[in-house]
């Protein structure tokens, strides 16, 4: 009888101790999870910034969600180096500060692809509006290699649902401006280059409205 309830005894010890390490052990973890779910669910949420750097200065714009296919082609480009050995190649004051592909049916040839127009009524051709350039085919189809952007204070309403705006600036304007006021050849091409060096960027909204741009 002693034997037997000294091993009772010894038992239930046992299971108390494994029983309280366990619960320890489930503690601990609720604890650590805790300030990682925190964190989690107060991340703020980044946006993805086109950043061109040219001789002349940076220009930096938001890249819009509403437009998934260009905004993916230009990161995909860009995380390429695709534009590293072109240029700014037709600007025209009160117009467009157009880099990427030559602006010439040998250029748009060259083009990696085309993308299919992604027109959205929200997104219109205001100024430091970032559109994809194209030729003049029917379906309205965009180069992926080529990209503008409206250096016309008032806007350019006419292009509006026929070129596809994917961006904005926020940054770099009076860059922009410098690049169309660029001393030109007839064929409006820079008559000395202005290289293209273009990444993207990840910022928040907070960082972005340092620049005056509220993030939708």
């Amino acid at each position: 009888m002693y034997d037997r309830e000294h091993f009772g005894a010894g038992s239930a010890r046992t299971t108390l101790s494994h029983h309280t390490r366990h619960m320890r052990r489930l503690l601990l973890a609720t604890l650590l999870a805790v300030p990682l779910a925190f964190t989690s669910a107060h991340k703020p949420k980044t946006y993805q910034v086109g950043r061109i750097e040219t001789r002349l200065g940076e220009i930096l714009f938001v890249l819009y969600d509403q437009t998934p296919h260009h905004k993916e082609s230009f990161i995909k480009l860009a995380s390429s180096h695709y534009w590293d050995t072109l240029t700014f190649n037709r600007v025209i004051q009160n117009f467009v500060a157009q880099g990427g592909c030559p602006d010439t049916p040998e250029g748009f040839s060259k083009s990696p692809y085309l993308l299919a127009p992604e027109f959205n009524d929200s997104l219109r051709h205001v100024y430091g509006a970032v559109g994809a350039g194209r030729d003049d085919n029917p379906e309205q189809l965009s180069a992926g290699c080529q990209f503008y952007i409206v250096a016309n204070k008032n806007g350019l309403p006419k292009l509006d649902n026929h070129y596809t705006v994917y961006g904005q600036v926020f940054k770099g304007m009076d860059v922009v401006e410098a690049i169309v006021s660029s001393p030109r050849d007839s064929a409006n091409k820079p008559l000395t280059d202005i290289p293209l060096h273009i990444d993207v960027i990840a910022m928040s909204a907070d960082q972005l409205k340092k620049y005056g741009f509220v993030a939708k």
